[in-house]
């Protein structure tokens, strides 16, 4: 900077003194510089100028409008925008109920439901013990029932039942000992993280079920409400759960609780065409044809199913009765190995069980001239006979 202050104390001008034609009193000075060349400016630039392509063009009237408007202008729009910030949120969407144009029913499908159907009652599923419905059986005030329905529903997202179930009976004891809207907004949120930390997301789910109780004391009377909007308004609540919580809280039955395995399944039987890619599209799907009937059962029936049979990877369709009948498009042949547990069909069995002792005799069928195997468990109770053809392997 004194450089440039030195510089230009060093320049100098050259002037001529000449009297003035007007007035002989006044003397007028010219410079000798060619006024060709261009005069330097003396002044210093100091800081940069914004050029105005850094910043959106805006055209001529309206930057003399805003110079034109009042200082209280300002104070109006922000006003105006810390108004619209308070405003309520937008309402959701409600849930789509049905499809535009309904999809065909596949074939055989009334067959495949019914041999599904006949596999589960010989089964005992994770499902059967530990869903969403059983939560339910451990209250004794109806609100509380419903609530401990939707609470179970909460947690059970990306989680297994087993897990599930003991993270509510947690939560219950935690909460003294009942499962209520206003005993979970009193408890501290550490108390409801350590009783559900087990589950997938659960901090996540923390807040969730928190905020949920919330709203259910403050919009629905501290009771779970009877519609999917409604319900789907709650944080943390999606068209699944919806649906499930109606039919088991309330015995509404209005739509399908779709869930992962639901959605597997159905597109392994070859049930939508083309094959869908959410459980959204699947519950549409099957809504559209599926006999209303059937929307409660499908849910418990085919999430069982896929927790013993149709596993998510490697399953047993050795053990699938629409594997050996040949009506399941994505059956796969599966190889003897030691390391898989064997599954026992029965009134009575589970997974876990060891197998029944059982008593085989022979006996021919005069309609079918194949040789039955007719098999009984040796216990008080008779077990229905199961018949099968002497060329299967048990």
């Amino acid at each position: 900077m004194s450089g440039l202050k030195r510089t230009l104390s060093t320049r100098t001008t050259r002037l001529t003194a000449r009297a003035s034609p007007h007035n002989s009193g006044v003397t007028l000075f010219e410079s000798n510089e060619d006024p060709a060349s261009p005069r330097r400016s003396k002044r210093i630039k100091l800081e940069p100028k914004l050029e105005d392509d850094t910043l959106p063009s805006i055209p001529q009237t309206q930057k003399s409008k805003a110079r034109s408007k009042p200082a209280s202008g300002s104070s109006a729009s922000g006003s105006s925008r810390k108004a619209a910030a308070q405003k309520s949120p937008r309402k959701p969407k409600p849930i789509q109920q049905s499809l535009a144009v309904p999809h065909p029913a596949p074939p055989q499908w009334e067959e495949t439901y019914a041999k599904i159907k006949q596999m589960r009652s010989r089964i005992t599923a994770p499902v059967d013990t530990m869903g969403c419905a059983q939560a339910q059986h451990k209250e004794s005030d109806p609100k509380s029932r419903r609530f401990s329905t939707l609470i179970s529903l909460m947690l059970s997202s990306q989680t297994k039942d087993e897990v599930t179930d003991a993270a509510v009976a947690k939560l219950r004891d935690a909460l003294g000992g009942s499962l209520t809207v206003n005993a979970l907004i009193a408890a501290d949120d550490t108390v409801i993280s350590e009783s559900i930390n087990k589950v997938g997301f659960w901090r996540r789910k923390t807040e969730y079920i928190k905020k949920a109780a919330i709203e259910l004391r403050d919009k629905f009377d501290s009771d779970v409400p009877k519609t999917v909007d409604d319900l789907c308004s709650l944080p943390g609540v999606g068209p699944k759960m919806a649906f499930l919580t109606l039919q088991v809280a309330w015995n509404l039955n209005v739509g399908i609780g779709v869930d992962v395995h639901v959605h597997r399944i159905t597109n392994r039987l070859g049930w939508h065409k083309p094959p869908t890619k959410t459980p959204e599209e699947t519950r549409l799907n099957l809504q559209s044809w599926l006999p209303a009937e059937h929307h409660y059962d499908i849910n418990p029936m085919l999430v069982g199913f896929g927790q013993i049979i149709c596993l998510a990877i490697s399953p047993r369709c050795d053990m699938c009765e629409l594997s050996t009948a040949g009506i399941c498009p994505s059956a796969q042949k599966v190889s003897k190995s030691k390391t898989r547990k064997p599954i026992f069909l029965g009134p009575e069995a589970s997974a876990s069980d060891s197998p029944p002792k059982i008593e085989i005799t022979l006996e021919e069928d005069e309609k079918d001239p194949g040789i039955l195997y007719t098999m009984r468990e040796l216990t008080p109770t008779i077990s229905p006979k199961v018949e099968v053809k002497a060329e299967e392997t048990w």
